[in-house]
């Protein structure tokens, strides 16, 4: 049989909703297929590539009918394959009864549809518009900070199926890569479509850094999860490259760490590699970075450094 039999293998994803029983997301397969004398029919597979669950439907083909259109293209049509969110397939058609080499096969990512935005950054608000949905139903959005869950960063806004306006304003403080705003339907179990507008925004997070004249403490807490390296650092020059000191390699919190304008912070991390030195707006008093227990790193400049108090353990 030749290969050309299968045309074309379309995907595609629906919601459906009720009353009763919410919303659940479905999967639609179509094929595109050619007339054959030999083929009774076609055979679709959706395997999970997380939980290698599969699952198969079969459409069979009427002799009498095959018979009298060979030949021809005829569209196919499965009933619909149940599927969860964010989750990815492995399509695969075949013909019935099954011929060596003759299938169709795509990868499919699930979405749950889409939420239309705009940010307006005059008003620091993110304008959302809601989507029309089957059966209904009522809906909300609302914003979120996304770290190991996606925590409240304000109350949803609830739109009723008769609203006349299906537009939502959310204010927002930050600009940050984790803000997220959520949308699901009124029903129990709903899935959630969830979007992040400022996700390639991370200038806040390099910026999140605080000192404390009373400890002299030196940290670094980004409001949103970031995994890599942060270490301190010395430049000597605004061109110069930062001489990362040494035994300074530390989560976020620093002691005793004195005010130098060329004291920086240097982060390598999955969203890149950056520097910020804290201190260099204004001068404070101190000459030495005391980072290390029992030793002062001093510029170049500098012969002699105090020694520094031992340091408890972080």
């Amino acid at each position: 049989m030749p290969m050309s039999v299968l045309e074309t293998l379309t995907l595609s994803t629906a919601m459906k909703c009720t009353p009763q029983d919410g919303c659940s997301l479905l999967l639609r397969v179509g094929a595109s297929v050619t007339m054959h004398e030999r083929l009774r029919g076609l055979e679709a597979c959706a395997t999970s590539l997380h939980t290698q669950q599969t699952q198969c439907q079969s459409v069979h083909l009427p002799r009498a009918s095959h018979r009298l259109q060979v030949g021809q293209q005829f569209q196919v049509h499965f009933s619909c394959f149940e599927v969860s969110v964010a989750q990815h397939l492995y399509v695969t058609l075949r013909t019935v009864p099954h011929f060596c080499g003759v299938q169709l096969h795509r990868q499919y990512h699930v979405e749950a549809g889409k939420l239309s935005y705009r940010v307006d950054h005059r008003r620091k608000a993110i304008l959302v518009q809601v989507p029309e949905r089957p059966g209904s139903l009522d809906y909300y959005v609302r914003l979120c900070l996304q770290r190991f869950t996606c925590e409240d960063a304000g109350a949803p806004v609830q739109v009723t199926a008769n609203s006349a306006s299906r537009t939502v304003s959310l204010p927002y403080s930050q600009a940050l890569p984790c803000l997220c705003l959520e949308g699901w339907p009124a029903t129990p179990d709903a899935v959630r479509i969830q979007r992040c507008p400022f996700e390639a925004d991370t200038e806040a997070l390099w910026d999140a850094i605080q000192y404390h004249p009373g400890s002299q403490a030196l940290s670094w807490e980004p409001a949103c999860p970031v995994s890599g390296r942060v270490s301190l650092c010395w430049r000597p020059g605004p061109r110069d490259p930062c001489q990362e000191l040494q035994h300074s390699s530390r989560p976020v919190l620093y002691p005793l760490v004195d005010t130098q304008p060329q004291l920086c912070l240097k982060f390598s991390t999955n969203l890149g590699f950056q520097v910020r030195c804290p201190f260099q707006q204004r001068r404070f008093p101190g000459e030495c970075a005391c980072v290390t227990e029992g030793s002062c790193s001093c510029p170049p400049a500098n012969k002699r450094c105090p020694p520094a108090p031992s340091l408890p353990p972080q």
